[in-house]
């Protein structure tokens, strides 16, 4: 019948409708995995993986709290804080690990930032970042002059934050190296501008418990060139350190005196206590840099004694005092300058 028919058309035609419709109902996605952050070992601890890639990143920093006093101030003590952050990327390459270094400094006070007055009140400026790969250092880092010192807080051996690029190798006992270095900005006298180029070279080598060095600069802006060494021995329940330093002229490497011997016995007197007394005698000192007027090595003389003592008071926080005296034997003491000081500093530190 045709009523029939057009009625059971009508059914059909609904029914593949709704079959379309049903083949296209939403249907929820499954969750993708979720990666969380992964412990790297292979650079040693504190590394994790930055997520979506095989570099690994390791993140530190401190935060020190110190109070410094000086006679002859005037004011006799000033207090300031500093925060700071060390970034250290690293992965494997065909040429060795590739690592990259970012740190960063802010002070509460620009008295113990950057020579060069960038860093203000509250401040935040960049202390250090470079490259390293397979010995080649590359980018803005502290020199030689500044990597090796001597323990404590009395001796004053140079150092400098300079764009730069170096290779060093590792021979184990044996290491050397050279450097080519941007002075542009560094504190020296007679300075043109117009040639800020310095290069060092680092001898290094250890037999048993003796490690000796030697590094030598040449400042080709003033043409002078500067010697520092050093001797680090492993004696009782501490260890012996000797620095000798000589220029032929102040340069941006060194500027406070002709030569200069420094000496310190870092002892550890217990897990957490160690304990540092320390000497240096400079010959012929610049008598800008002991708070004189005259620029230039003259044929006066200066020493300095000190002591610090570091304690560990638990993991990641110690604190750290030193005091140090400062004698400078004018040949003719200069108008309103003290020719004897003391100065030191109370410091507690979170290290992490």
């Amino acid at each position: 019948m045709p009523g029939t028919e057009t009625l059971l058309g009508s059914a059909a035609a609904l029914a593949a409708v709704s079959g379309a419709h049903a083949a296209d109902a939403i249907v929820a996605a499954e969750p993708e995995a979720m990666e969380y952050v992964r412990v790297c070992d292979a650079f040693g601890a504190g590394y994790f993986y930055i997520p979506g890639t095989e570099t690994c990143l390791k993140i530190g920093g401190r935060v020190r709290t110190q109070v410094n006093f000086a006679d002859g101030n005037a004011s006799n003590w000033q207090s300031y804080t500093q925060g700071y952050l060390t970034f250290a990327a690293k992965s494997d390459t065909d040429l060795g690990a590739l690592t990259a270094y970012i740190n960063l400094q802010a002070d509460t006070d620009k008295q113990y930032g950057k020579t060069d007055g960038t860093r203000g009140l509250g401040g935040v400026a960049l202390d250090g970042a470079w490259i390293n790969l397979a010995g080649f250092d590359v980018g803005y880092f502290y020199n030689w002059w500044d990597q090796y010192g001597i323990a404590g807080e009395t001796g004053s051996l140079g150092g400098n934050l300079v764009n730069s690029a170096r290779y060093t190798y590792d021979g184990g006992a044996f290491s050397a190296g050279v450097a080519i270095e941007d002075l542009r900005k560094q504190p020296a006298q007679n300075r043109s501008s117009n040639n800020d180029l310095g290069t060092s070279a680092l001898l290094l080598g250890t037999v048993g418990g003796v490690k000796a060095l030697v590094i030598g600069s040449y400042d080709f802006d003033v043409d002078e060139a500067a010697f520092k060494g050093v001797v680090t021995a492993e004696v009782g329940p501490g260890s012996l350190e000797i620095a000798g330093v000589y220029a032929t002229d102040p340069s941006a490497y060194w500027s406070k005196s002709e030569w200069s011997v420094a000496a310190a016995y870092a002892l550890k007197a217990s897990e957490k206590l160690k304990i540092t007394p320390g000497v240096q005698y400079y010959g012929n000192v610049d008598q800008k840099a002991f708070g004189g007027t005259a620029v230039g090595f003259s044929n006066d003389d200066a020493w300095t004694a000190g002591l610090t003592a570091e304690y560990l008071i638990t993991d990641g926080l110690k604190t750290l005092a030193t005091v140090n005296y400062t004698k400078v034997d004018y040949d003719k003491t200069p108008a309103g300058v003290d020719d004897d000081n003391w100065t030191g500093f109370l410091r507690l530190q979170r290290d992490f």
